[in-house]
């Protein structure tokens, strides 16, 4: 089954990729590494929240905008290398959570991420290895920001 097929079955449209919001490039590809520019939860030109969680975002917020992230990197993705059907692996991905110092469910708001791209790519080609840290602030003031690197084939 196309990734395409896949999404439609699972109720996703991918968002149209957003622009830079600084000096940067979207996508670099070296070999057949694709690494994606960290992904803000950003939704039809909206941003889907900002704050501090659990302080002003509450988690199933932020996993929302976790999986939002993973649909604009997808989007990237797509602009990138024309079909999400030359992805061979989900390699890494890095998510960055906005958070009160004595939070700890970084690796919870990052499922929202995990689960979605293997829901999508399914085990073999959709789990990754992972980092899930808090920080202090992010661009925007957004709750969460994700970086990704695949793997495609040429």
């Amino acid at each position: 089954m196309s990734i395409s097929q896949r999404l439609s079955d699972l109720g996703i449209t991918l968002p149209q990729a957003t622009k830079p919001l600084a000096s940067y490039v979207p996508t670099r590809q070296t070999g057949s590494l694709i690494h994606i520019s960290g992904q803000i939860p950003i939704s039809e030109g909206e941003l889907i929240a900002t704050g501090i969680v659990p302080t002003s975002v509450d988690e199933a917020t932020a996993v929302k905008c976790a999986r939002q992230c993973t649909l604009n990197a997808l989007a990237a993705l797509t602009a990138a290398i024309g079909s999400l059907d030359k992805v061979t692996k989900v390699v890494k991905v890095g998510v960055f959570v906005a958070a009160a110092p004595d939070f700890g469910a970084q690796p919870q708001i990052a499922n929202g991420c995990s689960d979605l791209l293997v829901e999508i790519f399914g085990q073999e080609i959709g789990q990754h290895a992972r980092a899930a840290v808090g920080v202090a602030s992010l661009p925007r003031n957004v709750p969460v920001e994700i970086e990704f690197l695949f793997e495609v084939s040429e």
